[in-house]
């Protein structure tokens, strides 16, 4: 067994190993959580450094990375969970630190405040479900039925809190803009948002902004003869507008129906007309988008976002895209509710996320309150219904210059699946009929 000499740092230069910086690191995690033994903190960096030589290979060094892994390991199989939770906040802390110095992520100012990403890593570590492996665990010792519950709970709680924060305003919000990235939970959360509302008085009436498409014929076609649903243009602002004075005003509007299957609005109309006490609810990707409500004021309007905040790391450690996530979710629903097979969904991607960086996240900052969408255990379910179609995804846009964009997302989603547990059974007993997931995989109570 070789002696732990030297190891990687971050940006690869070869440094000597101080175990003492292990103690450290298992010292200050365990005084967060009252802990006063700094001898059993040297202990299990005995065991650490143990784990650490026995694994050691040849020729390559051990990473930070690597340390910090087996740090997470043995302070979990001691028994010492509630320091184990402050070593990984701490380690999450600090690597979010050190990507805002060297400019390797995104701002958050003006965009998802930290402190909601913390709440969200922190309840990732209560619930066992921060990681892959931890999902996958909770798979195999049949825990997954109560993680369902889980993190129902927590969506639950979040819409309910800004329900709550509309009725507090007494009256005066007249729209409230349910918004976010495409395939995070807007619909379901606009219907659950009525839903609490409707129990302290109010009525919520819908104007699903979907139907304000202009005709198909209208838009645009790329190279590959696609249509760009995802640019605000491609929805009628001025009609929009002029419906939402018109509602506001007290005044009845027509508004249109639109075909998906046929990509034509229809001549059916369906008269609307918004009382005292009724509040409009626009569900809209682009519902932050100044243009698209700028016929309202700032005060009579309640913006709400919705992303799908996932806190979970890969097998590599890295944290799961939030666009994965929801590609998944997109592949799954419009099999099924537009008649689009997974490709047509893969290949379209590149439009929903131009779209999403050039309207939505700019303006992320200006909102009342922001929901996590993310569910920890869909991701087996996906395993499930998706898996098959990826490694031809990987095949065949290999070697196509013009489909690199979507090589790059399904090969990184194939090795994602690939490490994931799957999960067959989506009956009511385990995933009931009214949770956001049904949104996509079907069954809802809701109509969509």
């Amino acid at each position: 067994m070789a002696k732990l000499e030297k190891i990687a740092k971050r940006d690869g230069k070869i440094v000597d190993f101080d175990k003492e910086k292990i103690v450290n690191a298992i010292f200050k995690a365990a005084v967060e959580v009252g802990g006063e033994d700094r001898r059993l903190a040297e202990i299990l960096a005995d065991k650490v450094v143990h784990q650490l030589e026995l694994s050691q290979g040849s020729s390559a060094y051990h990473t930070v990375e690597d340390i910090q892994d087996i740090i997470e390991k043995e302070l979990i199989e001691a028994g010492h969970a509630r320091t184990a939770k402050a070593f990984i906040l701490f380690r999450h802390d600090r690597d979010k630190r050190r990507e805002e110095n060297d400019h390797q992520k995104l701002n958050f100012d003006g965009n998802i405040p930290y402190k909601k990403i913390w709440q969200v890593l922190n309840w990732s570590v209560d619930h066992n479900c921060y990681s892959v492996d931890k999902i996958n665990e909770r798979i195999k010792n049949g825990t997954y039925p109560e993680l369902v519950k889980e993190v129902t709970a927590k969506y639950d709680a979040d819409v309910e809190a800004a329900a709550q924060k509309i009725i507090d305003r007494g009256g005066k919000v007249r729209i409230v803009i349910v918004a976010g990235p495409s395939s995070s939970g807007k619909t379901t959360t606009t219907i659950k948002i009525g839903e609490h509302l409707k129990a302290h008085g109010y009525e919520l009436v819908s104007m699903e902004l979907d139907n304000y498409f202009f005709d198909l014929e209208h838009h645009p076609k790329d190279e590959f003869g696609d249509y760009d649903f995802e640019v605000p243009e491609a929805l009628d602002l001025e009609l929009i507008n002029q419906h939402l004075a018109d509602l506001i005003a007290g005044k009845t509007i027509q508004m249109p129906h639109y075909d998906f299957k046929t990509g034509k609005r229809t001549a059916e109309t369906t008269p609307m007309k918004l009382e005292d006490n009724q509040i409009l609810l626009l569900d809209s990707l682009h519902g932050l988008y100044a243009p698209m409500t700028k016929s309202v004021s700032d005060e009579q309007k309640f913006k709400l976002y919705i992303e799908t905040l996932c806190q979970i790391r890969d097998k590599e450690g890295e944290f799961i895209r939030w666009t994965d996530i929801r590609i998944l979710r997109r592949m799954v629903r419009d099999s099924w509710h537009r008649g689009y097979n997974p490709r047509q969904t893969l290949e379209h991607w590149h439009y929903v996320r131009r779209s999403e960086i050039q309207h939505i996240i700019p303006f992320v900052g200006t909102v009342d309150h922001i929901i996590d969408g993310s569910l920890p255990y869909e991701l087996p379910v996906y395993k499930h219904i998706l898996y098959k179609y990826f490694p031809e995804f990987v095949k065949d846009y290999k070697d196509n210059p013009k489909r690199q964009d979507a090589y790059i997302r399904a090969k990184r989603i194939l090795e994602l699946l690939d490490s994931i547990e799957e999960w067959s059974d989506t009956s009511y007993d385990v995933i009931p009929n009214n949770v956001l997931l049904r949104e996509y995989i079907g069954g809802s109570i809701y109509k969509y």
